[in-house]
């Protein structure tokens, strides 16, 4: 009796074991197959969001000497900056470069001049005495010269080959003397010319080290006018003290202009297309996320880049900021939206209960019942779209497919007004994109201005 009783008791069990599976497990699949969205209806807004970093619209940039490349001088380490963000007035100072290589180059240059002033004094020296002894000569032969004269005066009375051989000997002395007054003007030319040359050496190498002399003290750097002390920022990273400053590239800080701002972004090659001079923006700025600014897309790239830290290529965006604000600084992280378009009051719904065949459509709910239906679809963003057809608001969309979604028949939209619908999706997109051209052509007297003498100054870096 006990045996039969337990029999019954595991098949009482097993009954209400595979009772329970069967019932948690049909409502799992019935919530499952319930999980709805309602259709949407109200404002909707399509934009790219990106980051990106402050600047300043225009800046005085604090360079270094930009001589060094002339003095052979390639690069040098900053030795003490002052820190960023300092105020400083014109003429104030802003950093110390290290001079070892112009103290080298002074050192070599002096050893030269030193050189080319011991040769100038040897020549001087050669060159008086050999002109004392070629003034001897012509002193000894000018006297020989008289005493021959005086012999010929005398020889007059003797034979006439006597008084021949006196003026042979005359005119011998009188030719080697002219002979000496020569030599000693060519001499004298010649030593002229050698110290000449020694003398523009010496003024060469003294040239030399004026011009070191005034690049090292350009090697202390001074602010150029008032402003804030921002540093400046290379293929390396941040300038600061230590870093190396090359002759090519001899900015060390600027002196931003904080009253109008722009914000430097990436934008993703994905995401680019959609991106155009004169849309809107809105900016926040992460140091102070409360505050909320709006701006104007100015510039974007044509051509991509690839970047650390980026994934995919990037295209450089300049998007200015409206508004003036004191807290605003270079630098500082903002996060930017540009807003592609916005519509006032249009239907939507989430991206995930749309789908894809030869026509758009979606799995609607009514009255407990499933169907799908086509949609005519507009603009999304990055978690709606817009349902121009096919759909009202209030009605349920389902966001997975059902059990038997291969079996249902879509229920196609009337081709005559998804027609007219899509003319008007149409005719609205290129009211936009007039707007957005009329809004560029004015914004081009922005990016590019004539200065008074009639050249073009891009405002842009």
């Amino acid at each position: 009796m006990k045996k039969n009783q337990l029999i019954t008791l595991i098949l009482l069990l097993a009954v209400i074991a595979a009772a329970i599976y069967y019932f948690s497990r049909s409502s799992t699949d019935d919530a499952q197959q319930d999980i709805v969205s309602a259709v949407k209806y109200g404002p909707f807004t399509v934009s790219v969001s990106a980051t990106g970093e402050l600047e300043a619209k225009r800046s005085k940039k604090i360079m270094g000497p930009s001589s060094m490349r002339n003095a052979q001088i390639y690069e040098t380490t900053i030795q003490s900056l002052v820190p960023e963000g300092t105020e400083v007035k014109e003429g104030a100072f802003v950093a110390q470069l290290d001079k070892t290589e112009v103290a080298n180059k002074m050192a070599d240059i002096q050893a030269e001049i030193d050189k080319v002033l011991t040769q100038l004094e040897q020549v001087k020296i050669d060159t008086s005495i050999e002109m004392r002894g070629l003034r001897d000569q012509m002193v000894n032969v000018k006297f020989s010269k008289e005493e021959t004269k005086l012999q010929v005066e005398l020889s007059k009375y003797e034979p006439q080959a006597v008084i021949r051989q006196k003026n042979i000997e005359f005119e011998k002395i009188e030719r080697e003397y002219e002979q000496l007054r020569v030599k000693l003007g060519l001499t004298k030319d010649k030593n002229l010319a050698k110290i000449a040359e020694i003398t523009a050496s010496l003024n060469q190498q003294k040239v030399k080290m004026k011009r070191l002399i005034d690049l090292g003290e350009e090697f202390t750097i001074k602010a150029p006018a008032d402003g804030m002390v921002i540093y400046a920022r290379g293929w390396e990273g941040k300038v600061s003290s230590g870093s190396r400053l090359r002759a090519w590239d001899p900015v060390v800080a600027e002196l931003p202009d904080l009253t109008e701002m722009i914000s430097k972004t990436y934008v993703n090659e994905v995401d680019i297309s959609k991106v155009s001079i004169g849309q809107d923006t809105r900016i926040t700025v992460d140091a102070f996320p409360d505050a909320e600014y709006t701006g104007t897309v100015k510039k974007v790239a044509n051509i991509g880049e690839q970047l650390r830290n980026y994934d995919t290529k990037v295209f450089e965006v300049i998007v200015s900021v409206n508004e003036q604000d004191s807290i605003l600084r270079p630098a500082m992280t903002t996060g930017i939206e540009v807003v592609i378009s916005e519509f006032d009051s249009v239907t939507y719904i989430p991206l995930e209960a749309l789908y894809k065949d030869s026509v758009n459509f979606v799995f609607r709910k009514m009255n407990g019942k499933v169907t799908k239906q086509e949609v005519v679809v507009g603009s999304s963003n990055d978690l709606d779209i817009i349902i121009a057809g096919g759909l009202e608001k209030g009605q349920e969309v389902l966001l997975t497919k059902p059990e038997n979604a291969d079996e249902l028949k879509i229920n196609y939209f009337d081709s005559a007004t998804k027609k007219e619908i899509l003319a008007e999706i149409d005719r609205k997109e290129d009211e936009r994109k007039a707007v957005l051209e009329e809004k560029k052509k004015t914004l081009k007297d922005d990016i590019e201005r004539k200065d008074d003498s009639g050249s073009t100054m891009v405002i842009f870096r």
